[in-house]
């Protein structure tokens, strides 16, 4: 077995910081939601564009008018993805938001069974089943504290389901591309969404303080660059079932980290809610036949 120059565990647990920060980021910001999503996607491609430029340009002639067609539409998602999540942490807190846009596996295995006729194992329905059990109790906790914060837990939602629709309209186009390629791609259609997007709402693109700017930066750099691309180099080395495992405690690391930044308590329906979705998450993208696989991944 090949190995790495560092244990995959470390690039993991700093990549689930890297997005869990994400959420505090969009928290200091002043400026409206479309406007944050706007910066955060176009700093992510004008970091990318000399890397994309230099090495992977050509590999655009692969792409069919169905594969731009389709690379537009999840471009789309992705940006109302940001959206609805970005305003949806006006309304309600970090804990509630980000447990929330994790519940995306039952949003996948939804779409799977109704577009692509998956079948549904006992397992998957049992884990849903957990999940949004989960989901309800932070709702129904959110409700007793404002009819405002249960409304940021539907935007957070709507969100969640975005970005699948957003995984699966890209999943195909992504098969013949690289990631860099891919994301570039999307990216770019997803920004040219929020542009005009921020037009029709009439919302300013500036000017900002310096402390603005700085805070669209790290959303491109932090969460969006490094968080992924340490998934993407770590997936090398261990299972998948790891990197998925990992992200579903992105909402624990974005809960302590909103404590901790931004003094934001965590309420008891929020920690048994949130712990019972992770727990039905956990069940769900755990394989137990191959439990000895999920840790070190052998090379071919």
């Amino acid at each position: 077995m090949e190995k790495p120059t560092i244990h995959p565990y470390i690039p993991i647990l700093i990549g689930v910081i890297s997005v869990a920060m994400s959420a505090i980021f969009v928290k200091m910001t002043t400026a409206d939601a479309g406007v944050t999503a706007f910066y955060r996607m176009l700093f992510s491609i004008l970091l990318m564009s000399p890397v994309f430029l230099y090495s992977y340009l050509p590999e655009i002639k692969k792409l069919n008018r169905r594969d731009w067609v389709f690379s537009a539409i999840a471009g789309i998602f992705l940006a109302f993805h940001f959206i609805l999540w970005f305003e949806s942490l006006n309304y309600t807190s970090v804990a509630s938001s980000t447990v929330l846009v994790t519940l995306q596996p039952l949003f996948a295995f939804a779409g799977t069974y109704f577009f692509f006729k998956e079948r549904l194992s006992a397992k998957t329905l049992i884990s849903g089943a957990v999940a949004i059990t989960g989901s309800v109790v932070i709702a129904y906790g959110d409700f007793q504290v404002s009819g405002s914060a249960l409304f940021g837990d539907i935007l957070a939602l709507i969100a969640c389901a975005l970005i699948t629709a957003y995984l699966l309209f890209g999943q195909d186009v992504r098969k013949r591309l690289s990631l860099v390629t891919y994301t570039f791609i999307v990216y770019s259609f997803s920004t040219i969404s929020l542009f005009f997007y921020i037009i029709a709402k009439e919302e300013s693109f500036g000017p900002y303080p310096k402390e603005e700017w700085m805070w669209f930066i790290l959303l491109a750099l932090i969460p969006n660059l490094l968080g992924h691309t340490l998934f993407n180099w770590a997936v090398k080395w261990v299972s998948t079932n790891v990197i998925s495992i990992a992200i579903l405690f992105e909402p624990v690391g974005a809960a302590i980290l909103a404590y901790f930044i931004l003094g934001e308590l965590v309420s008891k329906s929020q920690i048994i809610g949130g712990s019972i979705v992770i727990a039905g998450l956990l069940f769900f993208v755990t394989d137990y036949k191959k439990i000895r696989k999920i840790f070190f991944r052998k090379s071919a």
